[in-house]
């Protein structure tokens, strides 16, 4: 029996995952800045600046909300085929 998911097509949970990945790494990189003045010995950057390193942890929750809305779309699949 042929699988009838398109190659292109986009599963379930995979917009998600995407916009998971571009908030952690967004994140990541305010980290990066944020940590690097006490490694140069400037000046510390604003509050703020900290705040944002938490869009490390947001992104990888919504990542995680992807994969789990991925694997239960799965899960139904596999039960409606039987």
């Amino acid at each position: 029996m042929r699988d009838k998911t398109q190659t292109n097509s986009a599963a379930p949970g995979d917009r998600l995952i995407r916009a998971g990945a571009i908030v952690f790494f967004i994140g990541a990189l305010a980290t990066l800045v944020t940590v690097a003045p006490l490694f140069l010995d400037a000046t510390p950057f604003p509050t703020y600046m900290f705040g944002l390193s938490m869009l490390m942890g947001v992104g990888f929750l919504i990542a995680g909300a992807g994969v789990l809305q991925s694997v239960a779309a799965g899960r139904r699949q596999a039960r409606g085929e039987r």
